[in-house]
C-alpha cells in the first residue's frame, strides 16, 4: 500500500504553492476522531490520550457524509474503521496533498494505526501519538519507510514551511539516495532563483534561538532537559523562543536527546562535520583534537542560528551535557 505522499513516485501533480506557515499541513492541530456508534468508547479512549497534544480534538459519529460534511474543518481525520470505508468515502474529495487533510486509520483493538493521506502533513505524526496506546504505526511514505528524514520533516524540525510544495518530489528522492546534504541557509535581502529540484523552506518566526547540545553517549532525558533549562536562564529566552534544537549527525540517533525533544515539542536538525568545521565556536574542544569534530554545541547552535552567531558559549551540565544558544 502506498500513501500520496509517498515521494518516491514521479507525479508531480500533487504539489502545490504554500505561502503560509499552516499551509503546508506538517503539523496537524485540529483532529476529528470518526467513529462508528459502537466503538465510541475507543474514541473517547483515544480524545482522553491525545488531547493535551493538540489544540482541538472532536468525536464525530459515523455516517455515509460524514467526512464530505467536514472536510476542510479539520487538520487531520483518524478514521475508528477500516481502510477501506475511509478510501471510499473520501476519494472522490482529495485534491491536492498540501491543502487536503489527513487521514489515520486506526483498528477498534489499537493494533495498527495506518496512515492512508498525508502521511508527512499529520498523518504520520497522528499514527506515532497513536503508537503510545500500543498501535503500530504503519508508516508507507518513502522516508520514513527508509528510516530518513524527508524534507516536510526537516522543514518542520526546523520551525519552517515549504514554499514550493512540487519541489519535494526531487529532494526527497535525494534524502533515499543520502545526497541531499544539510539545509543551506541563505539571509536576504536578496533575489535567489531556484530549479524544481530545490525545496525553499521560510521561517516561521523571524526571531528566537536555537540549542546547540553535544553529550556523551548515553545521557539520559532528564540531564538533557535540565542543561537546556539552565543555559536559557542565562539568556533572555525561554522555551517557547527555540526554534529547534541542533546537534551534529554523530549524536543525532541519541535517545536522551531525542525523548527530551519529543517533551519539549521540539525538532532536531543534526550538522554534518563540514558544516560544524565552517562554524566552530570560540571555546576550545578535546574531541578535535581526537576525532577531527569541533565542539558540537557551539558550532550547531552557530550553524542553525538565522543571524549565525552566539547568545551563550558553551556551558556543561553533570559532565554529561554540553549547551550553547545562537540566534
Amino acid at each position: 500500500m502506498s500513501t500520496d505522499d509517498d515521494n518516491s513516485s514521479t507525479d508531480t501533480d500533487s504539489g502545490g504553492h504554500c505561502s503560509t506557515p499552516d499551509s503546508d499541513g506538517e503539523v496537524a492541530e485540529e483532529i476529528a476522531i470518526i467513529s462508528f456508534e459502537r466503538k465510541m468508547d475507543t474514541a473517547e479512549e483515544i480524545k482522553a490520550e491525545l488531547e493535551d497534544r493538540y489544540e482541538t480534538i472532536e468525536i464525530l459519529e459515523y455516517h455515509g457524509d460524514v467526512f464530505e460534511e467536514h472536510w476542510g474543518e479539520y487538520d487531520c481525520f483518524i478514521g475508528l474503521m477500516a481502510s477501506g470505508i475511509a478510501m471510499r468515502k473520501t476519494a472522490h474529495l482529495l485534491d491536492d496533498k498540501w491543502d487536503d487533510p489527513a487521514i489515520c486509520v486506526v483498528d477498534e483493538e489499537l493494533t495498527w494505526a495506518i496512515p492512508i493521506t498525508g502521511g508527512h502533513h499529520g498523518a504520520n505524526q497522528v499514527a506515532q501519538d497513536l503508537a503510545t496506546m500500543g498501535a503500530i504505526p504503519a508508516m508507507t511514505t518513502a522516508s520514513e519507510a527508509a528510516g530518513k528524514q524527508g524534507v516536510e520533516s526537516r522543514a518542520k524540525a526546523m520551525d519552517t514551511h515549504v514554499v514550493n510544495g512540487d519541489s519535494t518530489v526531487k529532494t526527497n528522492l535525494a534524502v533515499l539516495d543520502d545526497n541531499l546534504g544539510p539545509v543551506a541557509r541563505l539571509e536576504g535581502p536578496k533575489a535567489v532563483l531556484v530549479g524544481d529540484d530545490v525545496t525553499v523552506l521560510k521561517r516561521n518566526k523571524d526571531e528566537g534561538c536555537v540549542i546547540g547540545t553535544g553529550s556523551v553517549s548515553g545521557a539520559d532525558t532528564e540531564s538533557f532537559i535540565a542543561a537546556w533549562e539552565r543555559a536559557l536562564e542565562q539568556t533572555d529566552y525561554d522555551f517557547d523562543d527555540v526554534e529547534f534544537v541542533a546537534t551534529a549527525t554523530r549524536k543525532e540517533d541519541e535517545p536522551g536527546l531525542l525523548e527530551a525533544a519529543q517533551e519539549l515539542d521540539l525538532g532536531v536538525v543534526a550538522f554534518d562535520k563540514e558544516t560544524l568545521l565552517e562554524h566552530e565556536g570560540p571555546t576550545p574542544s578535546k574531541s578535535k583534537e581526537l576525532i577531527g569534530w569541533p565542539g558540537v554545541s557551539e558550532a550547531s547552535a552557530i550553524a542553525g542560528g538565522a543571524e549565525q552567531e552566539l547568545v551563550l558559549e558553551k556551558i556543561g551540565y553533570e559532565n554529561e551535557v554540553t549547551v550553547a544558544i545562537g540566534r
